[in-house]
């Protein structure tokens, strides 16, 4: 599994401007402390310990108690005239999408830097405070931060030390050619850029990821169902290996649509790879049939059982399904855990690639899978509890064909026939919804032809995986 990613923020200039009340506290404190401080400058870049910035101007014995005062006299002073800098919010929500956490990590006073937080709602896991420079790395280096998002020349330091890639930006004052000859490896002009450039920079890492699996690999044969995953993995190991040490193994079923069949063969005879379609009997496992919470266990031992010596006969050392990284968090997931007790790989899943990014590199790659809507196994369609067999797989199937080619010039995407026993549920798009009463008749009457005795619409829509919602 990849680990998860962990992004460093520094605070001043990089998420909130406090130049205009750090200015105002200066001249307070200026005053109280008899000097004229040159508080433009002081304020150009914001950054280092209050200390620094005071000793030039104070005695040596003046400095920490005026720093005291200066923390004394920030939290009704400079919190909330403070605003976010433009993109903050934006860029630590791009973490969260990505499932990442996010360290801010601030040369300032932690009770103060702790107001900000609370004050502007900044969405961070982890606060520290006081420390400065490589002295950042540290924290970095212990919270496994791999970027650290900053906006001065000692903020880069702290990621080189730390081994982070630093990414700078120019919202406070040091300049592009200051931060690049420090050695930072990304300039931005604002955080608004930082969620564009972040997709761009997990992807990229994640498909780097890929490609290093299946090299170490050297050959595999893709558990291949025609669906966008396999589609993808199969694309995947055939631009890494080539296509002489990549076979594509589609398991032959009553489960197995027949309108999936020759779309998969065709994409697979595309790629060049060979293309094998062993029948599968997981009807003839108890606990498949039986349709309890875990049948898709059953399903998946069934087909590895039948891949492995298939693979090992070509001198292929591992199977390889393509299990996402979304399917990882899903919850319930039976057929995972079989496909990792039987040595199954899940490169997607092991590289930390999502749906989405595996539809975004699939449309750079020129797939014709890249927005095909998921097509689970027509078991899925029956109710837990309900026996599966032939005869219902087929009317699903019936029903199927039936609406799609009823609602299909609507722009149907996505569709279900539910097999609740005797009555059967049909979800659509929500964006259908709701259908107008000629339309929902003909889906009514096409379904029950299909060998329903009553039928109806989902109000709520299509909804993938809504078997499980009888398990909660």
């Amino acid at each position: 599994m990849s680990s998860q990613l962990v992004v460093g923020f520094d605070l001043d200039m990089t998420l909130i401007d406090t130049v205009p009340g750090f200015a105002a506290l200066l001249r307070r404190l200026g005053e109280e402390y008899a000097v004229e401080l040159p508080v433009e400058e002081m304020t150009a870049k914001l950054g280092p310990p209050l200390d620094q910035l005071l000793a030039p101007y104070l005695p040596a014995e003046q400095v920490g108690p005026a720093g005291d005062r200066f923390r004394e006299l920030y939290p009704d002073h400079s919190i909330e005239t403070v605003p976010a800098l433009p993109g903050a919010h934006e860029a630590l929500a791009a973490v969260r999408r990505h499932r990442g956490r996010v360290v801010l990590v601030t040369g300032k006073y932690p009770p103060n830097a702790q107001r900000h937080v609370d004050h502007l709602a900044l969405d961070v896991d982890l606060l520290e405070g006081w420390v400065w420079g490589v002295g950042k790395a540290e924290v970095l280096r212990r919270e496994g931060a791999g970027i650290y998002v900053g906006d001065h020349v000692h903020d880069v330091e702290g990621a080189r030390a730390a081994g982070a890639l630093s990414v700078s930006v120019l919202s406070g004052g040091c300049t592009r050619e200051e931060l690049e000859e420090a050695g930072t490896d990304v300039v931005l002009e604002s955080l608004e850029e930082f969620p564009a450039w972040l997709d761009e920079h997990v992807l990229q890492t994640r498909l780097g990821a890929l490609e290093r699996d299946l090299r170490e690999r050297g050959s595999v044969m893709v558990a291949y169902s025609g669906g966008a995953d396999s589609a993808f993995l199969l694309a995947a190991a055939v631009r890494t290996l080539g296509p002489d040490r990549v076979v594509a193994a589609t398991g032959y079923s009553h489960s197995l649509p027949q309108a999936e069949r020759d779309p998969a063969r065709t994409f697979a005879e595309g790629l060049g790879v060979e293309l094998i379609t062993p029948e599968t009997h997981e009807m003839e496992r108890e606990g498949y049939r039986a349709n309890g919470g875990d049948r898709c266990f059953f399903c998946k031992a069934e087909l590895i059982d039948v891949l492995t010596p298939l693979a090992r006969a070509r001198g292929i050392g591992t199977v390889v399904t393509g299990t996402n990284a979304d399917d990882a968090v899903a919850g319930f997931r039976p057929g995972i855990r079989a496909a990792d007790e039987r040595g199954a790989a899940a490169p997607l899943r092991d590289a930390g690639l999502t749906k989405a990014q595996i539809r975004e590199a699939s449309h750079r790659w020129g797939l014709p899978t890249w927005d095909k809507p998921a097509a689970a196994c027509l078991s899925s369609r029956v109710a837990y509890g309900v026996e599966v067999t032939p005869h219902r797989l087929a009317r699903v199937e019936r029903a199927e064909a039936a609406v799609r080619d009823l609602l299909g010039p609507s722009g149907l995407q996505n569709l279900r026939v539910r097999d609740l026993g005797g009555r059967a549920s049909v979800e659509v798009d929500r964006s259908l919804l709701p259908l107008a009463e000629a339309p929902y008749a003909a889906v009514v009457t096409a379904v029950r032809a299909a060998g329903f005795d009553d039928v109806v619409v989902d109000e709520k829509g299509f909804r993938s995986g809504s078997m499980n919602e009888q398990l909660a």
